[in-house]
């Protein structure tokens, strides 16, 4: 199960980001090999509305079954449980390796609610 990680540059050692929908970009991980790509997400940085719900659909498009980020708004969680995909949360000042070695040993708390209100920058 791919893994999507939510970062403020195209790698792997970048900064985790605190926001979903507009976060810069998403690292798709396999946590077996720890390979992975980065998917460019920094069009819905500047979105007037619905970064959440796009965001949660470039993520499910990926087959990722699990998302690691800072915080997650109400629509983009919906957009999420609906396709499945369970959310978990990273610290501030935490890489997206270092998240995923969290992940991995099942240290990340699993996001059951939005973690902030709509339209959170």
């Amino acid at each position: 199960m791919k893994v999507a990680i939510t970062t403020q540059d195209n790698d792997i050692d970048a900064l985790v980001d605190p926001r979903f929908g507009r976060a810069a970009w998403f690292i798709i991980v396999d946590p077996e090999s720890e390979e992975w790509t980065a998917v460019d997400n920094r069009a819905n940085a500047d979105a007037g509305g619905g970064a959440g719900v796009q965001a949660g659909t470039i993520v499910a498009d990926q087959g990722v079954g699990a998302v690691i980020t800072g915080n997650v708004g109400p629509n983009a969680h919906r957009t999420l449980a609906a396709a499945g995909v369970s959310v978990y949360q990273a610290g501030n000042g935490v890489t997206a390796r270092e998240a995923l070695r969290r992940y991995k040993a099942q240290e990340l708390p699993v996001v059951t609610t939005p973690t902030v209100a709509g339209h959170w920058s």
